[in-house]
């Protein structure tokens, strides 16, 4: 298992655990982040409770997962991550408080996610998607080297999600 990637100069990556349960209601339990990712815009406390043993889950299946991503003081900022999408392509997702957007931690876990990925992971290509409406989530999926393949309907929020593809910049 390869497990989260390394920091960056002000993030530190862990893995989710059973007793994250107040961190996950911090994150999910903010109607400004959950309307972007759920079709009702919020998440009940059992919702919540789901989506963090379902990330527990998936990386016990799969080595990956929106890992919780945290300040070098111990502030909580939110979860970036992957999912396995495809073989050899992973989904690249992040979630922020809503209290702390606008100041770069999407754009720096991200690529330091994308690392993790096109390096011990060895994926071949990342796909992204993102509610239509976030246009911040747009611009930054573009300049990190996205770039828009289609629209696929996204579950939780019943809508078309604009959807993007990062092919191995490395060419490994």
């Amino acid at each position: 298992m390869v497990g989260p990637p390394p920091g960056t100069t002000r993030l530190t990556f862990r893995r989710w655990s059973v007793g994250d349960g107040r961190l996950a209601t911090e994150l999910w339990g903010d109607p400004q982040v959950t309307r972007l990712i759920t079709a009702t815009g919020e998440m009940s406390p059992s919702e919540i409770a789901e989506r963090l043993h379902a990330e527990i889950d998936i990386e016990r299946e799969h080595g990956v997962q929106y890992w919780p991503m945290f300040l070098h003081d111990g502030t909580f900022i939110g979860c970036c991550g992957l999912r396995p999408r495809d073989r050899a392509v992973w989904e690249l997702g992040f979630h922020i408080r809503s209290d702390l957007w606008r100041n770069g931690y999407a754009a720096e876990s991200a690529t330091a996610v994308i690392a993790h990925a096109f390096g011990p992971l060895e994926a071949a290509a990342l796909f992204a998607g993102h509610h239509p409406d976030n246009r911040t989530s747009q611009h930054l999926l573009e300049r990190l080297g996205f770039h828009h393949t289609h629209d696929e309907i996204y579950e939780p929020t019943g809508l078309m999600h604009p959807s993007y593809l990062l092919v191995d910049p490395g060419g490994r």
